[in-house]
């Protein structure tokens, strides 16, 4: 990272040894996998509440691991995906970019890695979300009637809108990760803990969880609406009006609590995870040597 006159900072004995790629892939993909799997009743709740059938209708507390399947295959891949994207760029960037800009580098780093990670997660929502609202008997049923219906396009129903959701949650809970660890670090002295990062990622988790609810909402609904309706066509602009009309503002913030709450919770697991596992590959393994 340059200082804020353009000049090279040089290392102190709080800074990170930044993961390599390899590191950044298999430490991603523990994470992913360990926080879906473990936080998933906590999802199907969340997505419940949102749709528009409304949460006892759509299976309330029953078969609360309906579409695990489908999360549990694609967590590892879209986690590790996010974070080659999200390493990689702050690597690429951070011996150009002033230390004070520091936050802005994290922002787009972790967009970059958001637009990549979508392109595995939309599917896997898609059909994740739909057996969680109890519409299909199973995965590969979802699979062949969207296919059918609604051709390939139909698995990446929702795209923009989980990316619109997804880039704004990340711009937001990322920098204030990476902000919260390195303030911890310098009133310490040292490096944080991989439990002290997992803190830090649980309050900046459950802070861009909250505000960007509506969002969430919104994607729920695109991805669960029959085919053929307005609100099916992916604008997320247009399933924020139809949600606020029908329900107003405790629509957009349906689910706000469990929302909170698993990505606070999956937030402390998820980030606890990575640390670990980048810890144990950088000790163990060396692979950044």
């Amino acid at each position: 990272m340059v200082d804020e006159n353009g000049l090279q900072s040089q290392p102190t004995t709080m800074d990170h040894r930044e993961p390599n790629m390899i590191t950044a892939l298999l430490s991603g993909g523990a994470a992913g996998l360990g926080v879906d799997v473990t936080l998933f009743p906590l999802d199907t709740i969340k997505t419940r509440l949102q749709s528009e059938a409304g949460f006892k209708a759509s299976g309330g507390f029953k078969g609360i691991y309906s579409g695990i399947g489908p999360a549990a295959i694609a967590s590892a891949p879209t986690a590790a995906t996010f974070f080659l994207a999200y390493e990689g760029v702050k690597q690429l960037f951070s011996n150009r970019v002033p230390s004070k800009y520091e936050p802005g580098l994290h922002m787009f780093a972790a967009s970059a890695g958001e637009v990549a990670a979508c392109v595995i997660r939309v599917p896997m929502e898609v059909v994740k979300q739909r057996m969680q609202a109890q519409l299909y008997r199973s995965s590969i049923q979802v699979v062949r009637v969207t296919l059918q219906r609604e051709g390939f396009r139909g698995l990446y129903r929702g795209y923009m809108s989980t990316v619109i959701r997804e880039v704004p949650f990340s711009i937001i809970q990322f920098p204030l990760w990476e902000m919260f660890k390195k303030s911890w670090s310098h009133h310490q002295g040292r490096c944080v803990d991989s439990w002290q990062s997992s803190l830090c990622g649980a309050v900046s988790g459950g802070m861009a969880a909250a505000i960007t609810t509506p969002l969430d909402v919104a994607k729920t609904r695109i991805m669960l609406a029959d085919h053929n309706s307005s609100i099916a066509k992916g604008n997320i602009a247009n399933a924020i009006r139809i949600v606020y009309g029908q329900q107003g503002v405790s629509g957009l913030f349906a689910g706000v609590v469990p929302r909170t709450m698993w990505i606070s919770l999956g937030g402390a697991v998820f980030f606890g995870i990575y640390e670990k596992s980048k810890e144990f590959i950088q000790s163990k393994i060396g692979l950044n040597k």
